[in-house]
């Protein structure tokens, strides 16, 4: 990354030293071909524009600090600079107007472009967080909803528990009913045997005395 924007100042750099060139050969208007000299020119700004672009889109893919904005400002010198020498010339009063016109229109679009991508690069962004969230809140739903279903089978269990143990505890008490009957039973019988047997020996005394 740092070797690519590298690449792009130095591309920048000798760009600009071609164009101050071509605008002195313009300026001491000793050149033949001035039309073609200016189509130079301007192609040349274009292209500068361009790799300033395409340089502050790496630096801030990078996160490093850029320089794009003093190249700006040396590139609007050069251009005013140029416009200067355009403006001097009479013949091409009304071409550097239209020329520079053209120029900060198409900079204007450009910018306005760079800002709209920018502004789809957040969004885009954006949306990407936005699908991670969804997707974890989603995994973290159905992690809940895994837990709640074990719980559920458990409490289910507890209570056949519970129920088998309701129904031990029943028969244990009938069983329990059952054998204090039982005893109660056994006991009452006993006495009737112990009364049974107390009224035959006072039968059995009386006879003997009498």
């Amino acid at each position: 990354m740092a070797t690519l924007i590298q690449s792009y100042e130095q591309q920048y750099s000798v760009l600009t030293a071609d164009i101050t060139a071509k605008i002195g050969r313009l300026k001491s208007g000793n050149e033949d071909n001035r039309d073609q000299l200016t189509r130079e020119i301007q192609a040349n700004f274009e292209e500068a524009n361009d790799l300033l672009e395409q340089l502050e889109l790496e630096s801030r893919g990078a996160g490093a600090g850029s320089r794009v904005g003093a190249y700006r400002a040396e590139l609007q010198r050069v251009r005013d600079e140029y416009r200067s020498v355009l403006n001097n010339s009479s013949s091409y009063n009304l071409e550097s107007e239209e020329t520079y016109d053209d120029w900060s229109g198409a900079n204007e679009q450009r910018r306005k472009l760079l800002d709209n991508t920018e502004r789809l690069e957040r969004t885009g962004k954006n949306l990407t967080e936005g699908y991670r969230v969804i997707l974890e809140t989603e995994q973290i739903g159905a992690a809940v909803l895994q837990d709640l279903s074990g719980q559920r089978e458990t409490i289910q269990r507890s209570r056949g528990r519970l129920r088998e143990t309701d129904e031990q505890l029943n028969r244990s008490s009938r069983l329990m009913n059952s054998m204090i009957i039982r005893a109660l039973q056994d006991r009452f019988i006993l006495v009737m045997v112990f009364l049974v047997l107390g009224v035959l020996m006072c039968v059995g005394l009386y006879f003997s005395f009498s």
